[in-house]
Parts: structure tokens; sequence; C-alpha cells
């Protein structure tokens, strides 16, 4: 079986790979298992040596990894080189870091002594997508390769270059055989990598179809798993908001990474006294990006990952148009063979139409009017999904109201992104579980407790 690499920009045909096979997929796992025994035992400081290593690495290499990246999935190349620079960062946090994590505590109790160990547990599979596929594999590895756990991946197939590129990272940085390994996998065989007792947790970053797949299938094996899905993120501006500065956060969030990000503002929710300067504003932003391709310095917009995208987003902007909203900028279809989709604004939307029930992971902006702040809270949390909300308001106001927003993380006068200080993840259809900051490197640890008398 062959898996194929598309430029998304031109759909011709980048790369083909051979997927491992059954007997390969079984080395891997017993060279993870034999890497495990002995990388757990390698002083913290020489671990934290090794992630300082990639960080250099992927920093000196920092054109081709992006230039890789844009390629293969169409991220514009300036957006690539800020995610290759994201990944040292990470890396350099947790080689700085995660001796203090780790720190065994004591507790006072009943016996002479009693403390909290907090050790690895064993191979953890990460299966990562690839709309983010450098800083969603390092932001995994980072924390877990540190803390003594050995990492697999099985990235997205349409990525299988940059899969392969990072873990020629890794080897280059001088990690021992085996601690860092990439699967080219089609996802059916992920189930059986699941049950394999060589495998001791699972990691998804994906859609919500398959985190209750994965979720379903390390619950049955008893595998502890962090899952973190998709968001239809709410951009709040309440009455006291600014909506001129609350509208080039928006532009930002919506179109990064041409609209393809979970924590994106996807759901734009305005009190009605800021309603039409906020449309206008908006109207003016989106107006003056430039689609095009990704390769060149001056495009804000590229193309999507694949054209079935650009199908099923244009499938919901139809809807929703004819539901009653309205098309203000873009909409249609482009010709070409590249899976290029324009900057899409929508207004007079309401709760029940397509564009605001589901998430939409393209660059159409979605703008509802709300009655007031109240009826603006209401239809933020009106949704399935909890990863992120953007509220602007006054700062004390927003810290007031940030108990009341269903979600992972609220940013209060900014856009939503994940930050290696602070801890990433969501609540409801979007996942459990906590990636980064301290709260990342805990998920695949056991929490161990030592009483002695």
């Amino acid at each position: 079986m062959t898996i194929q690499s598309i430029d998304p920009s031109s759909g011709t045909l980048i790369a083909q790979y051979r997927a491992d096979d059954s007997s390969v997929v079984d080395a891997k796992l017993d060279k993870a298992r034999i890497a495990y025994a002995s990388w757990k035992e390698t002083p913290l400081d020489q671990r934290a040596d090794f992630l300082r290593r990639v960080g250099k690495i992927l920093l000196r290499d920092l054109e081709k990894h992006a230039q890789l990246m844009t390629l293969e999935m169409g991220k514009p190349i300036r957006e690539a080189r800020a995610e290759i620079t994201k990944c040292g960062w990470v890396l350099d946090y947790y080689a700085d870091n995660a001796d203090a994590f780790l720190e065994p505590r004591e507790v006072e109790t009943d016996g002479s002594r009693s403390f909290i160990r907090f050790d690895p547990i064993g191979p953890i599979l990460a299966v990562m997508p690839w709309n983010f596929p450098y800083w969603q594999v390092i932001r995994f590895a980072a924390p877990n390769l540190i803390a003594g756990n050995v990492g697999l991946l099985k990235h997205a197939p349409n990525v299988s270059g940059c899969a392969l590129a990072i873990q020629e990272v890794f080897v280059n940085a001088g990690l021992p055989q085996g601690v860092f390994q990439t699967l080219i996998v089609p996802v059916s065989a992920v189930k059986g990598i699941i049950d394999d007792e060589r495998v001791s947790g699972v990691t998804l970053t994906g859609s919500e179809a398959a985190g209750r797949s994965v979720g379903a299938q390390a619950g049955h094996a008893i595998k502890p798993t962090v899952l973190e899905l998709g968001g239809s993120d709410p951009f709040v501006v309440l009455s006291d908001g600014d909506p001129r500065e609350a509208s080039k956060a928006a532009l930002v969030s919506r179109m990064l990474n041409s609209g393809q990000s979970c924590v994106a503002a996807k759901r734009l929710i305005v009190e009605k006294n800021h309603y039409q300067s906020f449309v206008d504003y908006l109207t003016e932003g989106i107006r003056g990006l430039r689609l095009g391709d990704p390769k060149e310095e001056a495009t804000d917009v590229g193309p999507l990952a694949k054209r079935e995208f650009v199908e099923k987003i244009h499938h919901q902007v139809v809807e929703t148009l004819a539901e009653g909203g309205r098309c203000l900028i873009g909409g249609s279809l482009l010709p070409g063979e590249g899976s290029f989709y324009p900057p899409t604004l929508l207004v007079d939307v309401s709760e029940e139409m397509t564009c605001f029930r589901e998430e939409t992971f393209g660059p159409v902006a979605v703008i509802l009017c709300a009655k007031d702040d109240n009826d603006a809270l209401r239809l933020a949390n009106k949704t399935r999904f909890g990863l992120g909300a953007s509220l602007w308001t006054t700062p004390e106001r927003g810290v007031e109201l940030a108990p009341q927003i269903e979600a992972g993380h609220v940013a209060i006068n900014g856009m939503v992104k994940s930050d290696p200080r602070l801890p990433f993840g969501g609540i409801k259809a979007s996942g459990y579980g906590r990636e980064l900051s301290e709260f990342g490197i805990l998920p695949f640890i056991n929490i161990k407790t030592v009483w002695v008398r």
C-alpha cells in the first residue's frame, strides 16, 4: 500500500510513501519497548539536553521545514516559519522547566515520610493532524520525552513527508534508537496499535469522529488518553468592548492557517450597538487579504489542505445562504486545480443556521447580532464544542464573566492561541485532557504515592 502527498495549491503529486506493513509496525513497537527501558533511566538533565539539540536543529533548518510544510498542506510560508519557531520555544520550555515539574513532592501524613513521585509509563502513540504538522507533534513530544516516555507518531497521511522529516530531526539530535519513531500506516491500523500491550497511552488531535473512535478503543484497552478535538469558538464583542480592535483580532484568528484551526474565531457574536461598525471594519479587513500561492511571501490565505475540504465548506456556506444568511464577500467556488476557497464573510446569521451549528474549517467568517450582552453570552455557549472563547469587554468584567463561558480557554481582549506556559485543551465535544505547561506533562505520568513508616 502506498500513501500519497498532494500539493494542494496545484493538485499535483509530490511523493508516494510505502505504508509500514504489520511486520514493520511490530518491529517499531519492539524498538519502542526496548528504548523505553533505558530512556526512562536516562538522567533528566541529559534528556533536557537532547530536547535543546532538537530545537537547535529545527531552527537551523527552519527554511527547509517551513517549505516542506507549505508544499504538503498549503500553509502560507510566513506562518510556516512561525510554526517552526514556536516548536523551538516549547522544546526549550520543557528542557528548562521539567526538573521543577517532575520533582518529588513531600506531603505530611501519619507516616514517617510520604511523598509523590512522577514516573513515566511507556511508549505513547500520538495520532496527529495535518493543519499544524510540526507544532502538534513537537508539543506532544517535548513533555513526554523529557518525562521518560517514548513517542510513536501516526501522522495524517497527507503530511507524511513532514512526519519523516520530524523523525529525522530527532535522529540527527542523537536520541537513542526507538525513542521517537514515525509509523506510516493507514487509519485502519490504529486500533491494533492501541490494543497492543507495548503501547501505554494515546493522544489524538483531530475531528470529533476520530476522537470518539480513538477514545472508545483506548477505553476498551484501559489506557490513558488525551483528546483535543474540534472547536466552534465564539468571539464575543460585548457592549463595552472595542469593535475596531476586536475586528483586527477576529481577522487574524479567523483567517490564520487559511481558516484551518480548531481555535479559530468561528462564530463572531456582536452586541447590537456594535454590530454594524464591526461588520464594516471586518469587511475592510477581509477585502485587504491576498489569496494565492502559499510559497509567496505576500500571500495571506493559501489553499485548503484537500479538495474535499473546499467542497465541504462551500456546502456549509450554500446551506447558510439558503437559510437566510447574506454573503458580503466571497462565497463562490474558484476555477483551477488548486484547493482554494475565497475569504468569505456571512452576515445576518442566526443560531439555527448551518454555519452556526457546525464547525467551519476554512476562511469563512460568520457574524451574529446579539440583542444584548446576556444574549451574546447565551449564544457563545450554545454549541456542543468547548475549546476556546474570546471576550471583548473591560478586563475586570471579562474576568468576572470567564466562569460563565463553557470552554477550556478564555481570552479577554485577545485571540485564543496556545502558549507553552499555559494548559491547552477543551471540554464537551472538544475533548478532554490538557497539553502544554505543567499540566501537559501529567496525562501520561504515573503519579505515584510512596508512604514510609
